[in-house]
């Protein structure tokens, strides 16, 4: 009677393998909740020991702060790339606005609304909370003050103060976590475009429909 030896494992780099446990404790994130990630838990998904999982996040807090900074970061990097601007601001600007609804944009609400529940004890979520509210409110108000530059955008504020502003509203938007914007009244759906449209000085309609 034949016996098979178990498969062996495949020895990853440490930055691999830390990029790995990152990686999974952000899926979880997204789908399950900060409070889902235990390093037991990122242990079994990845079948490795527990102690493997501590030796690159001596505590929990640790990778739950870096499981959402992971995922804000690659939202961020899909909605408003770093890459040099291309195309006209008023387009990329809408771009911006019309992927930020559906599914995928649920999830990352929901994920924020947790982060900012939790990071009333917990500091290293707080710390990386505040980088990424930095880091959006920043992203967007490159794209604004490129806008301006190029005659696109009339403000009465600061670009920063205008992209805080689009934020906050669609924050209030994804506050529930899960409403579609076919669940919504029109005018209620569109309140970031429309809000965008008149502080920027654009005619109605020019963010999207």
């Amino acid at each position: 009677m034949s016996s098979r030896a178990p498969g062996k494992r495949i020895r990853k780099s440490p930055a691999t393998r830390r990029a790995e446990i990152v990686a999974k404790a952000a899926d979880i994130a997204l789908s399950e909740g900060l409070e889902a990630i235990t390093l037991r838990r990122i242990g079994e998904e990845l079948d490795v020991r527990p102690g493997l999982v501590s030796h690159y996040f001596p505590s929990a807090e640790e990778l739950v702060a870096e499981a959402f900074g992971t995922a804000a970061t690659g939202e961020l990097d899909a909605l408003l790339p770093v890459a040099a601007p291309q195309g006209p601001a008023t387009e990329r600007l809408a771009a911006f606005l019309a992927r930020t609804s559906g599914p995928a944009w649920n999830d990352i609400s929901r994920l924020w609304i947790n982060a900012r529940h939790l990071r009333r004890y917990r500091p290293a979520l707080r710390a990386r909370l505040v980088d990424q509210e930095t880091a959006w409110r920043g992203r967007l108000a490159g794209l604004l003050a490129d806008g301006v530059a190029r005659g696109e955008f009339r403000t009465r504020e600061e670009p920063p103060v205008v992209a805080s502003q689009i934020l906050v509203v669609l924050d209030g938007l994804g506050a529930d976590g899960g409403a579609g914007a076919d669940e919504l009244p029109r005018p209620v759906a569109r309140m970031a475009v429309t809000w965008a449209e008149r502080e920027l000085g654009l005619e109605y309609g020019a963010l999207g429909p």
